[in-house]
């Protein structure tokens, strides 16, 4: 059944990845960084991981804003992630590979931050997808969650979408040793979660 999702999730991204930049997400997007670079901090040369980086936009501005910064964004369509690499404005300090945010591709504590923008409600098992942030992430590392928040969970399973609210951001965080900082609004409903990977 979750390969299913997976496949029909990539299907659908590869579809949209040629005009994805075109559409009205252009905006959304962007009104979403700029509010969310406002929260980010990061120490020298940090090395980032962007998972669900879609075309790469993200990445480029974080690249923008830190000279030192090498980012690795990770995408499971692969046409989406040829957009990014056609338009990756830092080469060679940025690269995107192909993977899966349940399994992730990295070793152990390996990036000083993880950020994952409006993709986290397309994932099938969360409590995976944390678990994996929290492996790779190194002590004292910060998780940047930015997606839609209700105060309750909702689940469209016709598209295979599911909300989380703050709470249960907090709970799944909490269960892997990543401890919740703060919730912000960035946009309407679209709330950012910082968490900290704690070493206790």
């Amino acid at each position: 059944m979750t390969n299913n999702i997976f496949e029909s999730k990539e299907k659908l991204f590869d579809r949209w990845a040629p005009n994805y930049d075109f559409l009205l997400t252009t905006v959304f997007y962007q009104a979403v960084h700029k509010r969310l670079l406002e929260y980010v901090k990061l120490p020298e040369r940090p090395n980032v991981l962007d998972l669900g980086c879609g075309t790469g936009r993200l990445l480029n501005r974080l690249a923008d804003r830190f000279p030192e910064l090498q980012g690795t964004g990770l995408d499971l369509s692969t046409q989406m992630l040829r957009q990014a690499r056609q338009r990756n404005q830092h080469r060679p300090r940025l690269i995107f590979v192909r993977g899966n945010a349940e399994s992730l591709p990295f070793v152990n504590n390996q990036f000083d931050a993880v950020f994952n923008t409006i993709s986290f409600l397309h994932y099938p098992n969360p409590e995976r997808v944390f678990a994996q942030v929290s492996r790779v992430l190194r002590p004292q590392g910060h998780f940047y969650l930015v997606d839609w928040a209700f105060d309750r969970r909702l689940s469209m399973s016709q598209v295979n979408i599911r909300f989380y609210s703050s709470q249960q951001r907090e709970q799944l965080g909490a269960t892997v040793g990543l401890k919740c900082l703060g919730h912000y609004y960035l946009l309407s409903k679209v709330l950012l979660t910082i968490f900290n990977k704690d070493t206790k």
